[in-house]
């Protein structure tokens, strides 16, 4: 496994909610953070931070499915099927646990 990992923009890009994107949850300094992120842990603690928010701003179901195609189609492997395994992303699961 590479040190890099793909950002978590699904490139959708539309600040809609409150300044979140509506496909990531991430704020365009969010965005610009990660591109500037040294190392693997620190991307892989971004986007547990980033999952946890989503969970907060009302949920993403949409992201994981669209983050898996976009590190498949970069031929990566998905930190949501590695490391992160059986992190939360949504909020129905999360008041389930």
């Amino acid at each position: 496994m590479g040190n890099k990992i793909p950002s978590p923009c699904i490139d959708v890009c539309k600040y809609k909610r409150g300044g979140y994107c509506i496909g990531c949850g991430m704020s365009k300094t969010q965005k610009k953070s990660f591109k500037k992120l040294g190392g693997r842990k620190k991307q892989l603690r971004f986007i547990e931070k980033l999952m946890a928010q989503q969970v907060e701003l009302g949920g993403f179901p949409m992201w994981p499915r669209a983050y898996r195609k976009r590190c498949r189609k970069k031929d990566m492997a998905c930190p949501l099927d590695h490391e992160l395994a059986g992190a939360e992303t949504s909020p129905k699961n999360k008041e389930a646990a």
